[in-house]
């Protein structure tokens, strides 16, 4: 027999509307957030940075691909990797397939990682995402913007905090106007969940996330390929 609390449907409707008004506040509270984020300064971005993609050497400025707003996702994937980061393939499996309502918007979406391009290929094949991913390798671009530390180069991970290794996850947005290069945000650890479609539906699971007292709490991820059947 369970032993969570139990009730009525009208009982439940009162805690359901009670809950409601909080997660109105929540809402509103994001979109407010929403409109701080865009108020934020931009920082002009100097160095040109080059990547090696599919299409060959590219800027900085040429990832736009034509349109004013750039999102990078930084995933992990170091030089050395046999295979990305469990954690940055769930998320890259809920944003798969958004970029093309993205770019309806006037927004790029790229990953970029220090990986040569050729392993990138190989486990975005082995993934079977369509997403755009690119090789930082040869360009400071993933220290600069604060996912890679190589080992004695000090530096703080999501803005003031010690790093934990050497290759994090983030997200980095920028914008181009009047021919010049823009920094506009940048977020990392739990910044990134509200754009994991995964944990935003197991929050609404009756047992959420199930994570609870684990550590690290994503220790039950697996890459999609690697789960054992269920049914």
């Amino acid at each position: 027999m369970t032993t969570h609390a139990t009730g009525t449907p009208e009982e439940h409707l009162a805690a359901r509307l009670s809950l409601l008004e909080e997660e109105k506040e929540l809402t509103r509270r994001g979109d407010e957030l929403a409109r701080r984020r865009r108020e934020l300064p931009w920082v002009r971005v100097q160095e040109p940075y080059r990547f090696s993609t599919p299409d060959g050497e590219r800027t900085l400025a040429e990832l736009f691909d034509g349109r004013s707003q750039l999102l990078v996702y930084h995933f992990m994937l170091g030089p050395e990797w046999s295979a990305g980061c469990p954690a940055c393939s769930f998320w890259a499996d809920g944003f798969d397939g958004v970029t093309v309502h993205l770019n309806q918007r006037d927004v790029t979406m790229v990953c970029v990682s220090r990986a040569p391009l050729t392993a990138i290929e190989a486990y975005k094949r082995r993934m079977g995402w369509r997403l755009d991913w690119v090789s930082s390798l040869d360009s400071d671009f993933n220290a600069d913007f604060g996912v890679s530390f190589p080992p004695g180069a000090g530096g703080a991970h999501n803005f003031t905090q010690p790093p934990h290794g050497e290759e994090h996850a983030g997200l980095s947005a920028f914008v181009a106007e009047d021919d010049a290069i823009y920094h506009a945000y940048s977020c990392y650890a739990r910044g990134l969940d509200a754009f994991n479609v995964g944990y935003q539906l197991l929050d609404r699971a009756p047992r959420g996330r199930g994570e609870d007292g684990v550590q690290p709490s994503h220790a039950w991820l697996k890459r999609h390929d690697e789960y054992a059947p269920v049914r």
